[in-house]
C-alpha cells in the first residue's frame, strides 16, 4: 500500500467502522472506478466482519439474563472497533486481534485487492 492510496482510501475505511450501514456505504464508495483503494478493502473486510460477528454473538449473548455476560460482549466489541478505528485514521493496515486474519481469508473476495 502507497500513501497515495492510504490517502485515498482513509475516508472509506473511517466510515466502515461506524455502523453496518456505514460498511455497506464503504464499500461502494469504494468500488467507483476513481476511488478503488486496496488500504479502504482491507478496513472493510475487517469491518464487515467485526459487525457480523457482533450480531451474530449478539443474539446469543442476549439470551442470557446477565449484566455480567452482557458487558463484557460489549466491552470486548468496543475494544476490538476501536482499536480498527484508531488502525484507519491512523493510515496502518493492522489486523484486528483475535479475528482480524479470519475475516481477511473469509471475506477475500469483497472488495478491490
Amino acid at each position: 500500500m502507497t500513501s497515495q492510496d492510504i490517502d485515498k482510501g482513509r475516508t472509506n475505511a473511517i466510515i466502515s467502522y461506524l455502523t453496518i450501514i456505514g460498511v455497506i456505504v464503504a464499500y461502494y464508495l469504494n468500488n467507483e472506478d476513481h476511488k478503488k483503494s486496496v488500504f479502504a478493502s482491507f478496513h472493510i473486510r475487517q469491518s464487515l466482519g467485526l459487525w457480523l460477528t457482533f450480531y451474530a454473538l449478539g443474539y446469543i449473548v442476549g439470551s442470557f439474563d446477565s449484566w455480567l455476560i452482557s458487558s463484557g460482549f460489549y466491552v470486548f466489541f468496543v475494544v476490538l472497533f476501536i482499536y480498527g478505528l484508531v488502525g484507519a485514521i491512523s493510515g496502518k493496515a493492522q489486523i484486528v486481534p483475535l479475528v482480524g486474519t479470519f475475516y481477511q481469508k473469509i471475506f477475500a473476495n469483497f472488495g478491490y485487492k
